[in-house]
């Protein structure tokens, strides 16, 4: 089944259903919506650079067109390749490269060009800013039928930054875009044209994908009118409509918990709130439960399998009687339907409730695979079960407690930041001798990046010579905020840096 049919049916059902706003701003119907992505995908399969099957990347901040596209590559039997438009020219670069993108759609003023880049890929046909001509042209031709795809065929594919320094594209299938649809209706909610989903966090992440069980029930889509998140503007849209969902990284439930706009909240039009991405602290939570209550709901996923590992309900969050309730809220909950979850010793053997191992899953959502990456397809889908790299335990009902984030990964703001992406970066800079990334607790990014470095003899450099050597290779967003000079990087017997040490000398200040 092609994905895009579930976009033909609500426009069949329900036409007249708003389908897409910007802010309090209308921009098509269902009926409408369908109209664009058929004619879209009539003018992206046209084009003389694409055939069935081919990749075409959207590097774009959240807009309405971000739908239109996503839609119009599925009805056309493309694959969609999102990126994070916050990435450096040449990290885009590598994943248009790696995967062979035809087409790439960039936001207006992105900047994204075969300069910034510095190579052409080899692959890349055109990159086209949605606010140009050439985009609107695609819309001339006549509608497109609707394509058949087998259900194993590629639709989403996602690059997940990697401790290599270079990111792997976990392929998901139409099958896997199904199954994550239905098992929404499984365990978040029902849904119908009545409801809204207020789209702040990125559309190339899991929140936009939890666009599609919103859509296929004719759902109302916004993307708010500053194309991000504000938590005013949030409170605002939320008093504008109803039945209202969003995704927020801890982070930006947090920036609304503490922001006085708060109180102009209207609870009563709230239905959920599903958080994740990152770790929320107990404390944390309590005081977002002040705020959000009845309608906090955490979703615990990889991209390899978006949003769907396990979950603690919004009757979890309820259930304040319940006397492991502190630990039931420090957890990630259970298994999602239909999702077999293990924590297993190095050997993939189960282990008992309270011991520590690693969590490996097994689904329909599961990815079909890292596109062209069959060493890391050997480690990661071992067995036939995806081994996530997360640490954690069981207890004795099955509440999966999350104890250590694999690989060092950093989460800042809700975008994930591998340290050795950076450590690579800043030993490009000839006075380095050793570096070393660690996260530090941040009170409104959740984390942020702090280097420890290790100066060649008689050499020099300053914090803003190392910003600027950062800056030129990775995204802005990666730089640390602290870079602290030492002698020497403590070290085990193997040589192995021992980040640990690091953290408790940050923590001693």
């Amino acid at each position: 089944m092609n994905t895009a049919a579930l976009l033909a049916a609500t426009a069949r059902s329900f036409g007249q259903a708003r389908a897409v706003s910007l802010g309090e701003r209308p921009i098509w119907n269902y009926a409408q919506l369908h109209e664009r992505v058929a004619r879209l995908a009539g003018g992206l399969r046209r084009h003389p650079s694409v055939q069935a099957g081919d990749r075409i990347a959207l590097v774009m901040k959240n807009c309405p067109a971000y739908f239109e596209l996503m839609w119009a590559g599925w009805h056309a039997g493309l694959c969609i390749v999102p990126v994070n438009a916050k990435l450096h020219p040449r990290e885009i670069a590598f994943i248009l490269e790696h995967c062979g993108v035809k087409l790439c759609f960039v936001s207006p003023d992105s900047g994204i060009d075969q300069l910034s880049m510095g190579s052409q890929p080899s692959a890349l046909a055109r990159i086209i800013s949605i606010d140009d001509d050439e985009y609107r042209a695609l819309f001339s031709d006549d509608p497109l039928p609707l394509q058949p795809v087998d259900e194993a065929q590629p639709a989403w594919l996602f690059y997940t930054s990697g401790t290599t320094g270079r990111p792997k594209g976990a392929t998901l299938t139409h099958r896997n875009l199904l199954a994550m649809t239905l098992r929404y209706y499984a365990d978040v909610d029902q849904l119908s044209s009545d409801d809204t989903m207020i789209h702040a966090a990125p559309l190339s992440h899991g929140g936009g994908l939890y666009s599609l069980p919103q859509i296929a029930r004719g759902g109302h889509q916004v993307v708010p009118d500053s194309l991000g998140f504000d938590p005013s503007e949030m409170v605002d849209l939320i008093g504008g409509y109803r039945k209202v969902t969003f995704f927020g990284a801890p982070t930006m439930v947090m920036r609304m918990v503490n922001d006085p706009s708060n109180t102009r909240l209207k609870l009563a039009h709230m239905k959920t709130l599903f958080y994740g991405g990152a770790p929320m602290y107990l404390e944390d939570l309590k005081r977002a439960m002040g705020v959000f209550d009845g309608c906090l709901m955490q979703m615990y996923g990889q991209g390899e399998t978006p949003n769907t590992i396990s979950y603690v309900s919004k009757a979890m969050h309820a259930d304040r009687s319940h006397p492991r309730y502190d630990e039931r809220l420090s957890s990630v909950g259970i298994a999602r339907t239909g999702v077999e979850v293990r924590v297993v010793d190095a050997d993939d053997r189960d282990l008992p409730p309270g011991e520590i191992g690693e969590v490996i899953c097994r689904s329909d959502v599961v990815m079909a695979g890292y596109w062209n990456n069959p060493t890391a397809n050997e480690s990661a889908l071992r067995g036939g079960w995806l081994h996530t790299g997360d640490l954690a335990t069981f207890d004795s009902d099955g509440f999966l407690t999350l104890k250590d984030r694999a690989k060092d990964l950093i989460i800042s703001g809700g975008s994930n930041i591998y340290p050795r992406e950076v450590e690579e970066a800043l030993l490009l800079h000839p006075a380095l001798h050793e570096v070393s990334v660690i996260g530090r607790r941040h009170a409104d990014w959740g984390e942020e990046v702090v280097a420890f470095i290790v100066l060649r003899p008689g050499q020099s450099v300053s914090d803003a010579e190392l910003d600027q050597v950062v800056i030129d290779n990775i995204a802005r967003f990666k730089r640390p905020k602290q870079y602290i000079r030492v002698d020497s990087l403590p070290k085990s017997n193997y040589g192995k840096i021992l980040k640990t040490e690091l953290r408790q000398l940050l923590a001693r200040g």
